[in-house]
């Protein structure tokens, strides 16, 4: 009787082994549906469930917010000019600034900034776009990104119209008798500084005002872009232009924008593109220059 319930017992348990799951595919191999999950294949599975969203762009962010916000240094006329009794921002590229800004359905609000602060302030996130004059330069983009070229440039000497012919090189101007005037913080000081070793370097702090220094007397020479030599010589009769169609660098000047936004960059370099083309920026610009 024992022997009998012994086998009956070793007969379930024999069935219920058959019927139940294993491990091992035929062949003896293990079966991957049925082992027990890893750590490394539960943090795969919870990897496939991470939604990647792209970085906001602010190709969708000013039209939303409705204001493009504009770096902007008020003194380099004939690129960007404040009036203060207005309190107003006039200029080519300010005009330019809100055609932009009009083309993304808003408005543009004009940020206050200087030449020695422009990239940390577009950097870090004072405004989007930095415009009036702006060159580019190699130290620039590093930290910046820049659209399509508006116009080519280049640094030459504006001076009072009875030495035109006395300042024409680098070495005539680089003499101990000689005062040369430049505006902090953007790259006439910084050409200044590199070729300049004899003569003296007067720093003067209002763009505005830097070209009385020279029709007064307290300075001889003024080496900036030979677009601003032009429109300030129309300002100050005065004052003479040297060599503007050849001058000491070539350069260009563009808009700056945040480094990061390749969107928002390739729509300003089409907007750039395009008002280069069908007359937008000439007509700002003769309305300046001529």
């Amino acid at each position: 009787m024992k022997r009998a319930v012994t086998l009956s017992a070793l007969a379930c348990l024999l069935a219920a082994t058959a019927a139940a799951p294993t491990a091992f595919a035929d062949g003896g191999t293990p079966d991957p549906s049925a082992a027990p999950a890893t750590k490394a294949a539960k943090a795969e599975k919870a990897k496939k469930k991470v939604v990647h969203r792209t970085a906001p762009t602010l190709l969708d962010t000013v039209p939303r917010r409705g204001t493009l916000r504009v770096c902007t240094t008020g003194d380099y006329r004939p690129f960007t000019s404040y009036d203060r009794k207005t309190e107003k921002y006039s200029g080519i590229d300010i005009d330019m600034a809100r055609d932009l800004a009009k083309s993304l359905d808003a408005k543009a609000k004009f940020v206050p900034t200087t030449w020695a602060s422009l990239v940390a302030d577009l950097d870090g996130g004072r405004c989007d776009i930095a415009v009036g004059g702006v060159s580019i330069t190699l130290p620039r983009a590093r930290k910046l990104a820049f659209s399509e070229p508006t116009r080519t440039d280049g640094k030459t000497p504006i001076v009072r119209c009875e030495d035109k012919k006395k300042y024409r090189t680098l070495k005539d101007i680089d003499e101990p008798e000689t005062t040369v005037v430049v505006n902090p913080g953007g790259t006439n000081e910084e050409f200044a500084r590199a070729h300049i070793k004899e003569a003296k370097i007067k720093v003067h702090k209002d763009n505005n005002t830097i070209f009385d220094e020279i029709v007064e007397g307290r300075a001889d020479v003024m080496m900036t872009d030979a677009s601003e030599t032009l429109y300030q010589a129309k300002l100050h009769p005065e004052l003479c232009s040297v060599h503007p169609d050849d001058p000491f660098t070539f350069a260009e000047k563009a808009y700056a924008l945040p480094r990061r936004d390749t969107q928002f960059k390739q729509y300003v370099d089409q907007f750039v593109h395009l008002a280069k083309h069908d007359g937008t920026y000439e007509k700002y610009e003769d309305e300046w220059m001529k």
